[in-house]
Parts: C-alpha cells; structure tokens; sequence
C-alpha cells in the first residue's frame, strides 16, 4: 500500500479495471505498452492526476490545459482534440461503472513508439501513446487529521534551463529520489529545496506554512504549477486571508504555527513535523478552515460541470 501523503484504502475492484490505450479499451491484466515507447524508454512525455467527484472530473479545464502546455513546450503533438480527451476519459469511467466518488485518474500522454532507442524525437514512427488509467483509490479516513512528517532530502529542485520542474513530465527520477530518501528516514514525504536554499516543494505535493495568521508558499519558481496549490492560493485569498507566494528558509518552517501539504489526491493534509521539529500534534485551526474552503470549491466546481 501507498504511505506518505497517499495513504489510500485498497480495493480488490481494481485488479480487473479496464484500462484505455490510444482510445481502445483492455482489461488491467492484458494493458501493455511497446518497449520502444518513447515513455517507458526515455521518459518522454506529459501527465495528469484526476480526481472524480460527485461523478464529475474535478478542475478538468485546469488539468487539460497544463496538459496541453506541457506537450506543447516539449513540441509533442497530443494527436487528438481535448473534446476526444474528454470523451476518452469519461467513456472509460463508464465502462468501469464508475460514476461517483472515491475515484483517481492517471492521464499519460507519451510521444509514441520509436524506431530504434535513441532520444532525438525524429525517430518517432508512430502518434503519441495516450493511456488512461482509472482506479478506485479513496484517500485513508485519517488523512485530513493525520499529521504528516516530513524530512528535508540533498535532492534539488533544479534551474529551468536544466529541466523545468515546472513541467509534469514522466522524467520524475528526481523526485522518486527524494521520496527515496524521506522514507529512509521515517519520513512521510520529501521536502525539496531550490537551488538557493529556500523551501521549493515537495516531492509529490506542494508545501505551505502558517506563519503570524498569513499563509505562505514557495515562489513557485521551482515547482509545478499545481492545480490544488492554486485553488487553495485563490479560496483562502477570497476568504480574506494573506498569501504570500515567497521565498522562506528552513528557519522559517521550523518556526511555524503550522503548515500543510496540498495535491489532487489527497486535498489538503497538516504536517504535524519536519526534520524532527514539531509543529504540531493535531490539525490546526487554519488547515481545517482551508479544507473546507477546498472541499466548498471543489464542490462548486464538479456541479457546474457538465459530461460529455
């Protein structure tokens, strides 16, 4: 079972999920992909994680346009409208009868199979691969109060020039050796610096902390532009209350009221300890405000949506 922030309750239902390749879709056991395939070979290619709610795929606008950005700065073409995309996802949902809750998508986009293994792009023979992976996947019942721990990791998040953390690539090496690391050390998650030093992410959520009644992120200069980092950033600001997208130092986080980790899955989860410093042993008052901030948009948002 997953730990950390993705804590989830298992499900005997999705051993036999049926899964869509290229708009075709396959029982869990039979779903394969070409070895030559530009993801499995190279890491080469964009994703999304998807949350059903109330039978409604939640901030898909946001989703399909971070996706569409991201295949666009690689200059991959996606081969299909965002209508298609849409149809596709909520056809293969149908097909799993399911239609309410408790459910997790895994939208991946790869630039298709090559020719021979080599990186340069023009070896590509084929459109891209697009698979969707639908599960049953309902975070743990003590998720919202469980307070997480997390461990500062050596591991950075690099210079865009590098390669930009803001892209949701399928080259994730770095961060899985980050989440390597926290949970060498007891840890939960990973928390990740930039490259100056300053708090950047972690490695599978983004990161906040409360300090003085104000809430405060990194600059988001080295992360991903998350969807639920930013829904949060615009119902707390709504609500009246200060963020500041900033740099700030371990002292900082080290000193703080409280603080918090946010993701599609999970929403938005306390962090009760970092590098062994507690900040708290029981959800704060401001965390469970902006859970239920979360939850009231959230909520908005899936009843204004219509399927396909």
């Amino acid at each position: 079972m997953a730990q950390g922030t993705h804590l989830y309750i298992p499900d005997e239902r999705n051993e036999v999920v049926v899964i869509d390749i290229n708009g075709e879709r396959v029982p869990r056991p039979e779903a394969k992909v070409s070895v030559f395939d530009s993801g499995f070979m190279l890491g080469d290619g964009v994703w999304e994680g998807i949350r059903l709610h109330r039978g409604r795929l939640a901030f898909l606008d946001r989703h399909l346009d971070r996706l569409w950005r991201g295949a666009k700065a690689i200059l991959m073409d996606i081969g299909i409208s965002r209508d298609e995309m849409e149809r596709r996802l909520y056809a293969v949902l149908d097909a799993n009868g399911m239609y309410g809750d408790g459910v997790h998508i895994r939208l991946m986009v790869t630039r298709g199979i090559r020719s021979t293994p080599y990186q340069d792009p023009r070896v590509v023979v084929t459109p891209a691969t697009v698979v969707i992976i639908p599960e049953w996947k309902e975070p743990a019942p003590e998720t919202a109060e469980r307070m997480l721990r997390l461990a500062t990791v050596h591991v950075r998040r690099g210079y865009p020039d590098v390669q930009d953390p803001m892209l949701n690539s399928h080259s994730k090496l770095n961060c899985i050796t980050a989440c390597i690391q926290a949970a060498q050390a007891g840890a939960d998650e990973g928390l990740m610096l930039d490259p100056h030093g300053f708090v950047a992410t972690c490695n599978s959520t983004h990161f906040f902390i409360v300090k003085d009644g104000e809430i405060w992120t990194s600059s988001g200069d080295y992360c991903l532009d998350g969807i639920t980092r930013a829904v949060v950033i615009e119902v707390a600001r709504e609500a009246g209350i200060t963020v500041r997208e900033r740099n700030f130092s371990l002292t900082h986080v080290y000193g703080a009221e409280e603080a918090f980790t946010t993701g599609t899955f999970a929403g938005v989860a306390p962090v009760g300890s970092v590098d062994g410093r507690l900040l708290g042993s029981e959800r704060g008052p401001m965390v469970e405000r902006l859970q239920q901030l979360y939850l009231a948009r959230l909520a908005k948002d899936v009843a204004v949506r219509r399927r396909p």
